[in-house]
């Protein structure tokens, strides 16, 4: 399968990306948040749902990483930046517009009621595998 690379620009977009992005996992030291280029990253071992078989044995991770422009602020809850061996779960990646304007706020949605706020001036996110992958046996499983 050859890498995936997604661009989002609307919420339409985002809502592609989240769905890609579920149940994809990271610790603390794989975030990072540039102010002065407004710029936060989150590298990720993405769960390869666009392959997954619920019949299927194995299935497959890759490591990813998510990168949104133009953002002004972050802000999050239940994040411990100290603590650099929890593993954190997305579940879900949203925008909630200010206005009729194009900024907003995207929340991804973290397992264990965490989640990361990110004040932006519009959507503008890119995803993209950066690794290879690898098999896993395990398939996240949830309503």
């Amino acid at each position: 399968m050859s890498d995936l690379r997604l661009l989002a620009m609307d919420k339409d977009d985002l809502d592609i990306v989240s769905a890609h992005m579920q149940d994809s996992v990271f610790k603390a030291p794989d975030i990072a948040w540039d102010a002065k280029r407004q710029q936060f990253s989150v590298a990720v071992n993405r769960f390869v749902w666009e392959n997954s078989d619920r019949r299927a044995k194995g299935h497959e991770r890759r490591r990813a990483l998510l990168v949104f422009k133009r953002v002004q602020a972050v802000r999050s809850i239940g994040v411990s930046r100290g603590n650099d061996e929890v593993v954190h779960a997305l579940l879900a990646v949203r925008f909630e517009q200010n206005g009729e304007g194009p900024d907003g706020t995207i929340e991804l949605t973290l397992a264990g009621d965490a989640a990361i706020s990110l004040d932006v001036e519009c959507i503008e996110a890119q995803l993209a595998d950066t690794g290879g992958a690898w098999e896993t046996t395990n398939r996240p499983d949830h309503a």
